[in-house]
């Protein structure tokens, strides 16, 4: 007669199989999306944008957390130092390139610690003015830039920041000179610029769409290498009289590196098939933004080219951060 297994055995398999899933079943857990800003930045909206569908289609919740602080520092090294197995993702605005730079002590490296998975979207910037600004073009910006060196006040959301940095390659592409002032986050920068205490902005379309709309901001250009579809009647910087200007926002999805390949492919189908759905396409379409959707490796060089570029605009407007 077959002797029966031990109770004591059966528990040991039945817990071995509810601790230790086979291989290769990714995932078996919830996977945090860590978003390195506070709620209601592009990055935190792409990843609440995505999540629900994303969750269905893994079979496990995705959760977003939040962990801003010091510029986006906090939330990406914690995901720089986190596991390499698929669980806690990053969704990172441009600041991953752009604080190697800014900053003397910062423990990651872009392009060693992590593992592209893919961009959302790109969304361009609009250059926007006072009203009472003389200028009503591009070129007539620069002219006016030139004439007046060192008046002309941009304002941005803070030193660093991506409308600063948009500014800064402006002025040292058309060999200008203007004066920069920095405010605690783009609401005080907008407040002041409708105020008229400060002349022109760079910022994304969703935050001046109103002032465009109602008259109290002109828009001078987009940053995009081509017109944006939100605003078709609003000339590019580059054609309308500063040649090879481009800036865009942009996220990417990154995994820590190490992680699994087979781990990244699965993460990298099922997020692109979720941001070409319709319903989600047609929403970031909406906020002037396109979807990308592009592969790890189109990341990875698009990361890389953006480290050259902005190195190149730091360094000439000297700045520098603790």
């Amino acid at each position: 007669m077959k002797a029966k297994p031990h109770a004591w055995l059966l528990a040991v398999a039945v817990t071995s199989t509810a601790v230790f899933p086979a291989q290769g079943q990714f995932p078996a857990r919830p996977i945090r999306i860590i978003v390195p800003t506070s709620p209601g930045a592009t990055a935190d909206t792409i990843s609440r944008l995505i999540a629900p569908s994303l969750s269905a289609r893994l079979g496990q919740q995705v959760l977003v957390e939040n962990r801003a602080g010091a510029a986006t520092i906090i939330g990406t090294e914690a995901v720089a130092r986190s596991a390499p197995d698929g669980y806690t993702l990053l969704m990172t605005p441009p600041s991953l390139v752009l604080n190697p730079f800014i900053y003397k002590k910062i423990s990651y490296d872009p392009l060693r610690d992590f593992a592209p998975i893919t961009q959302p979207y790109s969304q361009p910037n609009v250059l926007v003015a006072h009203p009472t600004l003389p200028a009503r073009s591009i070129k007539a910006l620069i002219a006016l830039a030139k004439g007046r060196p060192g008046e002309l006040a941009f304002a941005s959301g803070g030193t660093g920041s991506m409308p600063h940095l948009s500014m800064e390659l402006f002025v040292m592409m058309s060999r200008t000179s203007m004066l920069h002032v920095p405010y605690k986050g783009a609401g005080p920068a907008i407040i002041d610029l409708l105020a008229g205490r400060a002349a022109v902005m760079n910022l994304g379309f969703i935050a001046v769409s109103p002032y465009l709309r109602d008259g109290r901001l002109r828009a001078l250009g987009v940053t995009s290498v081509r017109r944006a579809a939100v605003m078709p009647e609003v000339p590019t910087i580059a054609e309308a009289g500063l040649p090879g200007y481009e800036v865009v926002n942009w996220n990417g999805l990154l995994a820590p590196a190490g992680t699994p390949k087979e781990v990244i492919a699965r993460l990298h189908r099922d997020v692109t098939a979720v941001l070409r759905a319709p319903a989600v396409s047609e929403r970031i379409a909406s906020d002037g933004a396109e979807v990308v959707a592009g592969t790890p490796d189109a990341l990875a060089v698009y990361i890389r080219s953006e480290m050259t570029k902005w190195a190149r605009v730091v360094k000439s407007a000297g700045i520098q951060q603790e």
